[in-house]
């Protein structure tokens, strides 16, 4: 057991306007489960990259151990490697002895290892990778969204083999995963940095009791404020009514008067204006303090939705569908059956590979639009109603480059209310200047979920909508998909989210 001491750390990218991290200090212990919890754009795979010493700061960060990086960065040639040919170029004291046995926990067979890369589905490359990584010895691991793009049934083995480990940092923003496999969290606030024992539920419900008693607080000083300014304005108005009767006095009405009578009145003056300054002083003192009690508290602006309602009631159906590419052996899907209707919010689940966004693809391509499926056979019926409008995000991001303003402008989008709305979904005004491809991914998706919002439609159709995208704003989307409830159908692996957006589930089942 030993620490990691972080001690003044400022970091900022070159030609940026802000600092990512200033002063910041924190000391962590290398035998903890840490989950990484902070909004999109700030600074989380920032600050592993630099733990990684792959960037110059300020300040000082002092560790006794070496780190690792998950996801390992793969070449071209690589990928069309086995994993036995290549795991020790990526992780020089690696033995496969080890990592097949870390792959026999996460409950996979030795043999993937000696298949092409790119062959194996996202969760069996997942699970090699964090085999590798765990393979090592007195190393503290840095563990960058390991469960993007995984079913449901990969995420629940990457998790439990997670929950069985220790000496790790994970970020994540799937709030089941971090309540079964942390122990600390290392929290980025708007304003500072805090380290709290206890899984995201434990840290989460600290975070609204204390933001509870920090709005209470703020209150409280609003209030006094606002005493302290009216006290101070009727003590200096006696102070300037009393300064004017200094100086000269009618001795007839005043016959109690003289002209010795001039100091008392400075005096008394003196003492009023005296008073008036300490209650500025002190208004100061409670306004810098209210200023510092919401400093932290997440504020999520309502989002608004503003969908179709169309004149038929069944928008999709599918009757004993079965999808094939050309040249392929076996079909995507087969014999599937799927109605919806208005105000279905149906969640598409099953593992990878059953056929989940092929099946959006033919919908898109069933409503009019491009969905890039190229040649296929099917046979059954896939159609959708007459003058179907559909709002689509789907779980590429590869396409999006130039800056926000051109791609509101291709696809017609009101500038004012985009730019608002990524406001609203917590983009700084400092990515506007930005292109797109230097956005991180989560901002990335951000994009795109405002513009499926800002697009009025009869069906919305989300592929994997909330990969890299921040706890807060997953919640604030949950809120809006309650309170518009719009007829949606989505694939979605986060289980909290699929929960609270979902009214029906339908099960893929694997078509091998």
């Amino acid at each position: 057991m030993s620490q990691i001491s972080v001690n003044d750390l400022t970091f900022y990218y070159e030609g940026s306007f802000d600092n990512i991290f200033e002063n910041v200090s924190f000391s962590l212990d290398t035998d903890w489960r840490l989950g990484f919890i902070g909004r999109n754009g700030k600074g989380k795979t920032t600050f592993l990259n630099i733990l990684m010493g792959k960037y110059a700061y300020r300040g000082s960060v002092s560790a006794s151990v070496r780190f690792e990086y998950f996801p390992y960065p793969l070449t071209d040639e690589q990928l069309d490697m086995s994993a036995s040919e290549f795991i020790a170029d990526i992780r020089s004291d690696c033995e496969e002895w080890r990592v097949i046995c870390e792959l026999s926990e996460l409950h996979e067979d030795a043999e993937i290892l000696y298949r092409p890369f790119r062959t194996l589905s996202h969760g069996e490359r997942t699970k090699v990778l964090l085999a590798v990584l765990f393979s090592g010895e007195n190393d503290f691991l840095l563990i960058d969204e390991p469960t993007n793009h995984l079913d449901s049934s990969s995420r629940e083995t990457v998790k439990e083999y997670l929950a069985s480990k220790s000496g790790f940092i994970l970020v994540s923003h799937d709030r089941d995963l971090l309540d079964h496999c942390i122990d600390h969290v290392l929290v980025l606030n708007r304003k500072s940095i805090e380290v709290q024992s206890g899984n995201f539920s434990d840290w989460w419900e600290n975070k609204q009791r204390r933001d509870k008693y920090a709005i209470a607080e703020n209150e409280k000083h609003r209030k006094e404020i606002k005493k302290l300014r009216q006290a101070a304005k009727r003590t200096a108005e006696w102070a300037d009514k009393s300064e004017r009767t200094k100086i000269g006095f009618d001795p007839i009405k005043e016959n109690d008067r003289c002209i010795s009578t001039r100091s008392y009145i400075g005096a008394k003056t003196k003492k009023m204006q005296s008073r008036v300054r300490q209650m500025e002083n002190r208004i100061a003192r409670e306004i810098e303090e209210k200023e510092g009690l919401l400093s932290d508290i997440e504020r999520t602006a309502e989002l608004k939705l503003t969908p179709l309602v169309h004149h038929k009631s069944t928008l999709v159906n599918i009757r004993d569908y079965s999808f094939r590419y050309k040249d392929a052996e076996q079909p995507v899907l087969n014999g599937i059956t799927i109605e919806v209707k208005r105000g279905d919010r149906i969640a598409l689940v099953g593992q990878n590979g059953c056929g989940k966004s092929t099946l959006i693809k033919r919908i898109l391509q069933s409503a009019g639009m491009d969905s890039g499926l190229g040649e296929f056979t099917e046979s059954g019926l896939c159609e959708t109603a007459s003058g179907l409008v559909v709002s689509f995000v789907s779980q590429d991001t590869s396409f999006l480059h130039g800056s926000i303003w051109d791609f509101c402008e291709k696809n017609g989008l009101d500038r004012t209310m985009f730019g608002a709305l990524l406001r609203q979904l917590d983009l700084e005004r400092v990515q506007f200047t930005k292109n797109m491809e230097d956005f991180s991914e989560g901002q990335k998706k951000k994009v795109l979920i405002a513009a499926s919002l800002l697009t009025p439609a009869h069906l919305y159709i989300w592929d994997e909508p909330l990969n890299y995208i921040d706890i807060f704003s997953r919640m604030q989307i949950e809120k809006l998909l309650s309170e518009y409830q719009p007829t949606l159908l989505f694939v979605e692996h986060d289980i909290r989210f699929r929960e609270s957006a979902a009214n029906k589930t339908l099960e893929l089942p694997s078509a091998k």
